[in-house]
């Protein structure tokens, strides 16, 4: 692990024309701030309220720019970051007071961009100065609203709304949140989008003392991934960068908040409490227990509080009289921090792929020089490789040639001989067991002592004395193992035996009974309720891989064959039954050959299913005349007087193998019943999918209906494959505008912007792509709300 350092503190003030300057006075270094309160004389002479304080810090920012905050605060943190360090930088404060200004910015202005979109820029340019290493990167957006996890790039359409609720998880490697969508960016301008994305979906509210005020708490995390491309080193470095921007904290009576914003209020006053607690509870080296579970919040923020990363803290406040109380509340929570440490370290991760390729060399390497030590010692002929049948065969017959007398020792060549000579001895070993348990059972009926249920199923049909040696045949001096023969019985029991199979053949016929089973025991307990076919359980084990991901996974190919001349548009738009089933042939081909496929998947797992019940009922009846005869076996023995030697009871082979018969008979449908379940969940997956492909194949039609019959005929070349403008992107009254206004407004902005800044291409064309899909969303929920009306 890493040395041990504090918490960097750094205050931001924010500019106002009613600075309080008797009242907050700065320190010559700029790292320290007093605040002086005038004493109350309404309380009376005597007055011992404390009116000074004094905070030292590690910077104080007043009336300094967007470029200066990013140098002092965040620079050294992302930089540390492409070398293996995690960082968090977190702005804290009250509501209005700068907060979301500091961390993201003015998105409008290149020169006003926060902290997150400038760490984006620096982690970029530094990937691109580091030529020998490959590094990705990938980023994640969270917002805690109301106590309750959000992904703020879930409305991308590749990721969509998850299932299950977002959970924090923990585990070795640190905290993380299960359900969060973590997204690859190849380049900085994809990262802005991300951002941009994440921006639009922020949730604000408006009150006295802030028109924009963030009404939850958000996290961006850059995640950076570096592998050498130089060395042969497995090891690679992996870090992240939390970008906290937390809600403000706010006095009811000054805020004004009502409704819905008083319940958001209460919500955020009390996770910066318990931010705070945790806080006081790091700083205190005597504390074992910090209480990081209370909120979500702390419990994201693990890993940044106190742990394994470089942490940077940026206080804003007001430099007015009359937000005095808020400001030392602020300045407090800074001191505090100050005394928190955190040990952070390279985070250093090894590459399984690079290691496995590193070790094959060591082993070359190290079989060469086996090679030259064998011939410098006159050896020769010596195989390090794994041996090969014949190999194993001829040691196979030297072993059994050494057992047998006829070989007096085996010659020993390496420590590979030696290990298969050993393991000869085994296989040679369990052949003979096997050959002698052969033989045994030849002569003998055998039942292994740890099989309980064969054992209970004899002893109750008193064959088992109290040692567990079976009663057999008698052999002159004793009772040996075996089964005792007809010839040793009393004589009524032929006749007795002949009434059993009439009987038994009977019942056969009337219940249908199966064919007969392989045996195996088994314990097992059925039910004399019949089972009935069922198709609403379960997962798809043998469905097609491409298929599988096709349906629900990847976006299904949705464009036909490109076509020389289209057909003339119809007047009238034809009826949607009619134009579904051109679609289906035409565009949709391909989502609607996958539909069928998937379909006939279902059909063919329903029809399984079906059989293999029609099999498990057929086997329960089989079970139920089985127990029926062997009652009835039972019941004529009872009658006709039972066989007994030496207080044992002894069965014929005829009751014996009904009951090793029903015995199979469980084994057999328990497995039936197995694969029942099984299919039952390859049904119901393949229903899941078979429901996903038909809602694309109408998602797209509707799609495709609406750009071929309301489109004008002029701007159907915009729909081609070759054209940058996909099919679905653009509502039918934005799609000159999109093509003529908003390209001619970004190209005069990109001249403009040019001369000042060349680094602000991504930024703005971010913003161009984000403010183009806002009004798209805009459009085309106007024009279902049109339709619905």
């Amino acid at each position: 692990m890493g040395t041990r350092k504090k918490v960097h503190a750094f205050v931001r003030v924010k500019p106002t024309d009613d600075f309080a300057h008797e009242m907050i006075k700065y320190g010559d270094d700029n790292k320290s701030i007093d605040i002086h309160l005038k004493k109350d004389l309404q309380r009376g002479v005597v007055n011992n309220k404390q009116t000074d304080w004094s905070f030292k810090l590690d910077g104080v920012l007043h009336n300094a720019s967007q470029d200066l905050v990013y140098e002092t605060v965040a620079k050294d943190v992302v930089a540390q970051a492409l070398n293996g360090y995690n960082g968090t930088i977190m702005c804290y404060g009250q509501t209005g007071a700068g907060k979301t200004y500091t961390m993201t910015g003015a998105t409008e202005n290149y020169k006003h961009r926060g902290i997150l979109p400038r760490a984006l820029q620096q982690v970029f340019r530094m990937i691109a100065e580091r030529p020998t290493h490959a590094i990705t990167v990938r980023v994640s957006y969270l917002e805690i609203y109301n106590e309750s996890l959000f992904d703020l790039l879930s409305t991308l359409p590749y990721v969509g709304p998850s299932v299950t609720p977002m959970t924090i998880v923990e585990n070795p490697q640190g905290v993380f949140v299960k359900g969060l969508s973590v997204h690859l960016t190849s380049q900085e301008e994809d990262a802005f989008s991300l951002l941009f994305e994440g921006e639009t979906n922020r949730i604000i509210a408006s009150h006295t003392m802030n028109k924009n005020s963030s009404r939850s708490h958000c996290i961006f995390t850059i995640y950076v991934e570096a592998h050498s491309r130089t060395l042969s080193d497995e090891k690679y470095i992996t870090s992240k960068i939390n970008l906290v921007d937390l809600a403000g904290s706010e006095r009811l009576g000054k805020s004004g908040s009502e409704g819905r914003v008083l319940k958001e209020a209460t919500y955020i006053n009390k996770s910066l409490s318990f931010l705070e607690q945790a806080i006081i509870a790091l700083g205190d080296q005597k504390r074992d227990h910090i209480p990081f579970r209370q909120c979500k919040l702390t419990h994201a923020l693990k890993d940044s509080l106190g742990g394994n990363c470089n942490m940077v803290l940026l206080t804003n406040i007001y430099g007015e009289a009359a937000q005095l109380e808020e400001t030392l509340s602020s300045l407090r929570f800074a001191s505090r921090m100050k005394l928190v440490t955190t040990e952070p370290a390279i985070n250093e991760k090894y590459d399984a792929e690079r290691m496995v390729k590193n070790l094959e060399k060591e082993l070359v390497l190290l079989k060469q020089e086996l090679a030259i030590h064998d011939s410098l010692a006159n050896r020769t002929l010596v195989n390090y490789d794994p041996m090969d049948e014949i190999q194993i065969a001829e040691i196979n017959s030297q072993v059994r040639r050494y057992l047998e007398g006829t070989l007096d020792e085996i010659d020993i060549i390496n420590l590979r001989q030696i290990q298969e000579v050993f393991n000869q001895f085994r296989v040679v070993l369990s052949q003979q067991e096997q050959e002698v348990e052969a033989t045994l059972r030849r002569k003998y009926t055998l039942i292994d002592k740890n099989d309980f249920a064969a054992i209970s199923a004899v002893q109750k049909a008193g064959l088992v004395d109290v040692d567990g040696h079976l009663v057999g045949e008698p052999d002159g001096q004793g009772f040996g193992l075996g089964v005792t023969p007809y010839s040793t019985k009393p004589g009524k029991k032929s006749k007795s035996k002949k009434m059993f199979k009439e009987q038994l053949g009977s019942l056969a016929r009337k219940e249908g009974a199966g064919s007969p089973v392989s045996g195996k025991d088994l314990e097992v307990s059925t039910s004399k309720t019949q089972l009935t076919p069922s198709s609403k359980e379960g997962d798809v084990k043998e469905l097609p891989l491409r298929d599988r991901e096709t349906s629900s996974i990847e976006p299904l190919p949705s464009d036909s064959p490109k076509e020389e001349s289209r057909p003339p548009r119809p007047s009238t738009p034809p009826p949607k039954p009619v134009a579904f089933e051109d679609f289906k042939n035409e565009r949709g081909s391909e989502i609607n050959r996958i539909f069928k496929e998937n379909k006939s998947i279902l059909n063919e797992r329903r029809k399984r299913a079906s059989e293999t019940t029609q099999r498990i009922n057929a086997i329960k009846r089989e079970m139920d005349v089985t127990k029926e005869a062997l009652n009835f076996q039972k019941s004529l023995r009872e009658k006709q007087g039972e066989y007994e030697n030496k207080g044992l009871m002894i069965i014929d082979e005829e009751e014996f193998l009904l009951i090793l018969k029903l015995k199979d008979l469980k084994k057999q449908y328990r497995a039936e019943y197995q694969d029942l379940r099984d299919l039952r969940a390859e049904v119901q997956y393949c229903q899941h999918l078979v429901d996903q492909c038909r809602h694309r194949l109408l998602t797209e039609f509707d799609i495709w209906y609406n750009e071929s019959f309301f489109i004008p005929e002029d701007m159907q070349v915009s729909l081609k494959p070759a054209s940058g403008i996909r099919p679905g992107m653009v509502p039918i009254s934005r799609l000159v505008a999109l093509g003529e206004d908003d390209q001619d407004k970004f190209s005069q902005l990109q001249q403009m912007m040019l001369p000042e800044g060349p680094d602000s291409i991504s930024f703005y064309n971010a913003k161009v792509k984000t403010e183009q899909k806002r009004n798209y969303l805009k459009t085309m929920m106007g024009l279902q709300q049109g339709h619905r009306k």
